[in-house]
């Protein structure tokens, strides 16, 4: 009844197990414990911070009754951007500008609110806007390495830790070369994020559109928002460093 299977076909459980073994043997969890894992938690707590901030900011109306829609076009009114149209988005904490598209999208707790968060927000995505519109490099550079980012994150630590199991050196390199690709455009994010924020104070003062108890505020909103942009770039670098910090104990 039927064939004998044939045992050289059969997988080899024993080989399979020393192979996975090996991988945690030589580091893999440990440089993830000591590595990511306090930079997954740096995220977490960064998230907590700035839904908290956003939240309680979004309570108290600022004193000029100006929307955060209205900020913008204000904003960019005053530094001559006409070709910049405003959006608004679904959610919270979606606020983007798009240089592509020359569009500024404000979310819903930002576009039509008088909160002191919500102009802020706006006001930060009207930095982005002012960057674009003077040629910042580091903006510009940003949004070249958009798609390299996206497969490096997406492809590198597969590709990486494929070459791990399977032991092919190729593999390996290739990963965390094209993952290297991401973690660069999470570091060239920082000032492109920090450059914003800070000139979203300066035109805010600049135009008299808050008081400075309010733009006191609006600097805390700003801070625990660039936190999550800093808690993003050490998860990636820390990932870069692990996955090269376990190619080196392969190699020794």
């Amino acid at each position: 009844m039927g064939s004998k299977p044939d045992s050289r076909n059969k997988p080899q459980a024993p080989a399979f197990k020393h192979r996975v073994a090996d991988m945690f043997n030589r580091g893999m969890d440990i440089y993830y414990l000591v590595l990511v894992v306090p930079a997954i938690g740096l995220s977490l707590f960064a998230q907590i911070l700035v839904k908290s901030r956003f939240a309680k900011y979004s309570q108290i109306k600022s004193s000029r009754n100006i929307s955060g829609r209205e900020t913008a076009a204000l904003l960019m009114r005053a530094h001559h951007i006409q070709q910049v149209t405003i959006q608004q988005v679904r959610g919270s904490l979606t606020d983007h500008y798009d240089p592509g598209a020359k569009a500024l999208r404000l979310s819903d707790p930002v576009y039509g609110e008088t909160s002191i968060a919500a102009i802020g927000v706006a006001a930060h995505e009207t930095g982005h806007a002012i960057q674009h519109a003077v040629s910042y490099s580091p903006l510009g550079l940003r949004s070249a390495l958009v798609p390299v980012a996206n497969i490096g994150s997406a492809v590198g630590p597969w590709l990486a830790m494929g070459g791990f199991f399977f032991a092919i050196p190729l593999l390996i390199n290739l990963g965390i070369i094209l993952f290297g690709g991401s973690v660069l455009f999470y570091l060239i994010t920082l000032p492109v994020e920090f450059d914003a924020s800070a000139r979203a104070i300066k035109i805010l003062r600049t135009n008299r559109v808050l008081t400075e108890s309010e733009l006191e505020g609006v600097k805390k909103v700003l801070t625990a928002a660039a936190l999550t942009y800093v808690a993003s770039a050490l998860t990636a670098l820390m990932s870069f460093v692990r996955l090269i910090l376990i190619a080196r104990d392969r190699e020794q």
